[in-house]
């Protein structure tokens, strides 16, 4: 589902260093390396494009796709089979009540303040998509991670070797724009890398970067207890790799989400304790 869009300084300014990467990297970068009318630089330009289309076209989705809602009718049911686990709140045991929303909140979902909602396996909110990242959109904005981070470390690649190009007569011609090309690529590929990195090691142990913070609690809280603490949703890295980004691989780094389930309920570890399906719910 697509929500209303509303101008955004902070995907502007994406926007905007999307189109300067693409064009610096085009125009200035492999055609002082390669030539645009050489079989390497026609070779370089379409790879890089791609990277850049992909991009743009991730970063789309993934600022118009609805995280995902929760039903207005939910309400958290202790005999259902398919459901084993069912999130409580800390003090007290009851179910998680948003009494913002008025409404009960399913496992792994939260509210967000700056959407003013409860939102389906809610990850962070994004201010650079202006939109939260969660059940729906989850996947648009890591294959959309993944191609940035291609695409800046090509393009620094393309800088240096346009650095190293022995051509004195436009060297002073483009000093500007290698000088600040390599002051947004290089903190901005480290950054992104570095962002990649740990969204990887969330998908493996199927965590969202909420539960990752409350698994820390509930560690220590743990641990004063005597016991030990199991994230219940990681149910293996193959499986949890499945569970977000899809049973085909070829589809990994496609921005698909044709195998997301409700948002409601999700595989746990203890599913096949219980006799259940390990379908996805």
């Amino acid at each position: 589902m697509l929500r209303p869009r509303r101008f955004s300084l902070h995907v502007a300014v994406v926007a905007l260093a999307i189109a300067y990467i693409y064009f610096s990297t085009v125009l200035v970068f492999i055609s002082r390396c390669f030539g645009l009318r050489s079989s390497p630089g026609i070779l370089h330009t379409v790879f890089f494009t791609f990277l850049a289309v992909m991009c743009v076209y991730s970063y789309r989705l993934a600022l118009y796709t609805d995280p995902g809602r929760v039903p207005h009718s939910y309400h958290p049911d202790v005999e259902d089979s398919s459901s084993p686990i069912h999130e409580v709140k800390r003090k007290g045991g009851d179910f998680r009540y948003c009494q913002k929303c008025s409404h009960y909140k399913p496992p792994r979902s939260h509210h967000c303040r700056i959407c003013n909602r409860c939102v389906l396996r809610m990850d962070h909110h994004c201010v650079w998509m202006d939109n939260c990242i969660g059940h729906a959109n989850y996947k648009f904005f890591f294959v959309f991670v993944v191609y940035a981070v291609i695409a800046c470390i090509y393009s620094l690649s393309m800088l240096i070797s346009s650095v190293t190009v022995d051509t004195r007569k436009d060297v002073d011609k483009y000093r500007r724009i290698h000088v600040i090309s390599g002051l947004l690529l290089v903190p901005l590929s480290l950054a992104l890398a570095l962002f990649l990195c740990w969204h990887i090691y969330l998908i493996l142990r199927n965590k969202t970067t909420i539960e990752y913070h409350e698994g820390v609690t509930a560690m220590v809280l743990a641990k004063n207890g005597g016991q030990l603490y199991s994230h219940p949703y990681d149910i293996g890295a193959y499986e949890n790799l499945i569970a977000i980004l899809g049973q085909n691989v070829i589809y990994w780094l496609w921005p698909t989400s044709t195998h997301l389930g409700s948002g409601i309920s999700f595989r746990t570890k203890f599913d096949e304790q219980m006799g259940i399906s390990l379908t996805t719910h």
